[in-house]
């Protein structure tokens, strides 16, 4: 399966320029997604939308318009050529590693959908201290995506019946949009090395 790391945004609730590029332990926060893709077993080619000099060649830099999500996701799939499903999964995730990343993959070809998409319940945001922009209330469970789903890349420009994969793993929930939830990355990684 080929990936796609979506990394736009200016990060302004940061402030300290593209999100992607700001450095968590000396380290940018989109190297973390990147790495812990290529460690991961089931994913064969990554592709993504901003480092070049780093992965030499490894991994595909595809320039979209930055007009919307959407937009952006739909032409970074088209321009990367990618066949069958494609793991699209956001920059600011450093805490999602390889074994996460295979069993999402594993659900997904068990549940044998077009689409599938990730989500944390809302207690896991609070437990770690993120404060979701988007939530959403599935059968009386409130529930917030994670920023990681799996899309048949030939059907892109239409929906998909996707399968709502909710996991209680706090890595999912943990991305960085403030300074303060970049201090709480570092500290957990501290912890973790």
């Amino acid at each position: 399966m080929d990936a796609i790391v979506m990394a736009g945004g200016f990060g302004q609730r940061l402030g300290m320029g593209e999100k992607p590029c700001v450095e968590l332990l000396g380290k940018p926060l989109i190297t973390y997604v990147i790495d812990n893709l290529r460690a991961s077993k089931n994913i064969d080619r990554v592709s993504e939308i901003m480092i070049q000099e780093r992965y030499k060649g490894e991994v595909q830099v595809i320039r979209t318009f930055g007009g919307n999500y959407v937009g952006d996701m739909i032409h970074a799939v088209e321009t990367s050529n990618t066949a069958g499903p494609v793991m699209i999964i956001m920059s600011d995730l450093p805490l999602v590693n390889p074994d996460l990343i295979d069993s999402v993959i594993e659900k997904y070809r068990e549940e044998g959908k077009p689409a599938l998409s990730v989500y944390v319940p809302i207690n896991v945001c609070r437990g770690t201290g993120t404060r979701p922009d988007t939530v959403f209330n599935k059968d009386g469970k409130l529930i917030v995506p994670a920023g990681v789903n799996i899309l048949d890349s030939s059907q892109i420009r239409k929906e998909q019946e996707d399968f709502n994969l909710i996991l209680d793993n706090p890595r999912l929930a943990i991305n960085v949009n403030t300074v303060k939830d970049l201090q709480r990355r570092k500290d957990l990684l501290q912890c973790s090395n």
